[in-house]
C-alpha cells in the first residue's frame, strides 16, 4: 500500500487542513455529479446518465466524510444501531439504481430508486443532528393527521 493510502486510512495522520481540503473537493464533486445527473434527466434517453451520475454523486458526497473522520470511524458510525437501517437502505438503493438501468433496463424503477436514495441519505444525515429525526417525524405526523 502506498504511503498516501495508509495516511487516508488513518485520517489523523493527515493535517487538519489537508483533511478539510479533500473533504471539500470530494463533497463538491459529489454535488456537481448529482446536479449534472439531474440535468441529464431532462434529455431524451438521459435516464441512464441521470441514474449513474446521481448515484456516483451521492457516493462521493458520502465518502467525503471519510476525510474528516477516517474510513474506519465512518464505517463504525454507519453501522451504529441508530443509523444501520438507513445505511442498508441507502447502499441497497445505490446498487438497485445501477441494476435498474444497466441490467433490468427499467427507467421508472431507476427513478424510484434515486428518490429512495435521496430519502435514505436524508434520513441517514439527520441521524447526526440531535433530535432532527424526531422533529421530521412530528412535522410529518402533524401534516398527515
Amino acid at each position: 500500500a502506498s504511503a498516501f493510502s495508509l495516511q487516508v486510512l488513518d485520517s489523523t495522520s493527515l493535517s487538519f487542513g489537508t483533511r478539510v481540503k479533500w473533504f471539500a473537493i470530494c463533497f463538491i464533486v459529489g454535488v456537481c455529479f448529482s446536479i449534472l445527473g439531474t440535468a441529464f434527466l431532462w434529455l431524451p434517453g438521459g435516464i441512464k446518465l441521470f441514474a449513474v451520475f446521481y448515484t456516483l454523486g451521492n457516493i462521493a458526497a458520502l465518502a467525503s466524510t471519510c476525510f474528516l473522520m477516517g474510513p474506519l470511524k465512518q464505517l463504525k458510525k454507519m453501522v451504529d444501531p441508530n443509523r444501520l437501517y438507513a445505511t442498508i437502505i441507502m447502499l441497497l438503493c445505490f446498487a438497485l439504481t445501477l441494476c435498474a438501468v444497466f441490467w433490468w433496463h427499467k427507467r421508472g424503477l431507476a427513478l424510484l430508486f434515486c428518490i429512495l436514495q435521496f430519502l435514505a441519505i436524508t434520513w441517514y444525515s439527520l441521524s447526526y443532528i440531535p433530535f432532527a429525526r424526531d422533529a421530521v417525524i412530528k412535522c410529518c405526523t402533524s401534516c398527515i393527521g
